[in-house]
């Protein structure tokens, strides 16, 4: 069987060594779009290493990221690569994330659940430096056609929307070099630069990165809703719904409530065809 689920959840945890400074969060923020205009204050705390401050899901990217991949290899997962997805992303943050760190990462299969014609694989990243816990990560990966094995089919995690208008509709423009500058972050995956290799994948032109349209909607949510705090950021969530491509512009629709912004992305251009769903900012 190609997903032992016992085995997975028993396997040791991989322990690595990460490390990160201004540079690495500097490219990732303008992978997001950050710094227009140049010189705009609120920009400047993403650009400018005297006035830096780190966006929490930075920490999908920190060390060049992709414990991802890597847990797919773990003892027990033998999957096909072309048949993986990534379904969903959370982030739990311990404190602040540093402008300069040293950590070690923990990963490990935190759960398998049995979709009948799918599994889906929950990665857990662990982060942890001197000081004590950074913060948590869970990747969840869909894999189609491993499903059936018997396994329990999992918590939903639907977030039912307001029945009234948002507090705030956001709008972000992906320039049309955008996942060229995010790949640089770790994710060298060829469906984001290679339109040859996109169109073998069923698309008209390489799509953004899902963590990308993640990280640029937290931003949006930061920005706005948090009054530009990033330490206000306790927990975030999403469910990758759809695609959009560079060139295209993000529609962010935010809901305040107590202790956090349930959010819904959709692509504008594509009749607000959905992009991210079930998405949560927990904040203070």
């Amino acid at each position: 069987m190609p997903i032992d689920a016992a085995r997975a959840l028993a396997a040791d945890p991989r322990q690595g060594d990460i490390g990160w400074d201004h540079k690495d969060i500097q490219l990732y923020h303008l992978g997001l779009g950050a710094g227009l205009p140049a010189t705009d204050p609120d920009e400047l705390r993403y650009t400018l290493e005297s006035k830096l401050h780190v966006l929490p899901s930075f920490a999908t990217v920190a060390g060049a990221g992709m414990a991802m991949l890597g847990g797919l290899g773990q003892p027990g997962i033998d999957v096909n690569l072309a048949h993986v997805l990534h379904g969903g992303h959370s982030i739990e943050l311990h404190r602040p994330i540093p402008v300069k760190g040293r950590a070690t990462s923990s990963s490990r299969v935190a759960a398998v659940y049995d979709k009948g014609k799918a599994a889906v694989i929950v990665l857990r990243s662990e982060v942890a430096d001197a000081d004590g816990p950074l913060w948590t990560s869970d990747a969840q990966i869909f894999v189609r056609g491993e499903g059936g094995f018997g396994g329990e089919r999992g918590p939903s995690a639907r977030e039912e929307l307001p029945g009234r208008a948002p507090d705030r509709v956001e709008e972000r423009h992906i320039r049309e070099d955008q996942a060229l500058l995010y790949r640089l972050s770790g994710d060298w995956n060829p469906l984001h630069a290679d339109p040859e290799f996109a169109k073998l994948a069923g698309f008209d032109q390489p799509i953004l990165h899902g963590l990308c349209s993640y990280g640029m909607t937290l931003k949006a949510v930061v920005d706005t809703a948090l009054a530009g705090d990033v330490s206000r950021v306790r927990a975030y969530r999403t469910r990758f719904a759809g695609i959009v491509f560079p060139g295209e512009t993000l529609r962010i629709r935010m809901w305040q409530e107590t202790g956090r912004v349930l959010v819904s992305v959709t692509a504008v251009e594509r009749d607000d065809a959905p992009v991210l769903a079930d998405t949560v900012v927990e904040h203070a």
